[in-house]
């Protein structure tokens, strides 16, 4: 069977990427290690720390505001927004999840650069350590493998559309 002309695919390579990442400084403990996982994946895929710029803001609702500021700069391929929002016992962790991934989806429609959600929503401290970086991997990593996929492929699409 053949394949389509036309395939588009984003690149694990974040050579030359310049990536904004908002991190929320409520519950830091977790969020540092999610940062500690975005810059590890920055350099083991061939990026620069030296292309990296991070804004800290006092929580994860606050993180849709940050990213908007990043995207306002023009400068960036793609936008990470990191923090950790741990259920308590009222519904406001539902509150801001929603609030949060709705609003980083429609700024990256709206700016046409990826913004990647990477607030671990959990439900107890011992899921919030396993995602930051234990048995269950590091979700700041995996997000920042994400955005560096997303940037090469928006890059990719932009230029076969300008050919």
């Amino acid at each position: 069977m053949s394949k389509p002309a036309n395939v588009f695919e984003g690149k694990l390579d974040a050579k030359g990427l310049k990536i904004a990442i908002a991190c929320s400084r409520f519950n830091t403990f977790f969020v540092e290690k999610l940062l500690d996982g975005a810059y590890d994946a920055i350099v083991r895929h061939g990026g620069s720390l030296d292309n990296v710029d991070v804004a800290w803001c006092p929580g994860s609702y606050e993180l849709p505001y940050v990213a908007s500021r990043f995207l306002a700069n023009g400068k960036y391929d793609a936008v990470i927004a990191l923090g950790c929002v741990i259920q308590g016992a009222t519904a406001h962790a539902s509150y801001i999840n929603g609030q949060v991934s709705k609003s980083l989806g429609q700024l990256s429609l709206e700016s046409g650069i990826p913004v990647i959600y990477g607030v671990l929503t959990t439900e107890n401290i011992e899921q919030a350590i396993e995602r930051s970086g234990t048995k269950a991997g590091n979700r700041g990593f995996d997000v920042t493998v994400s955005a560096i996929e997303m940037a090469n492929l928006a890059k990719s699409m932009n230029q076969k559309g300008k050919k």
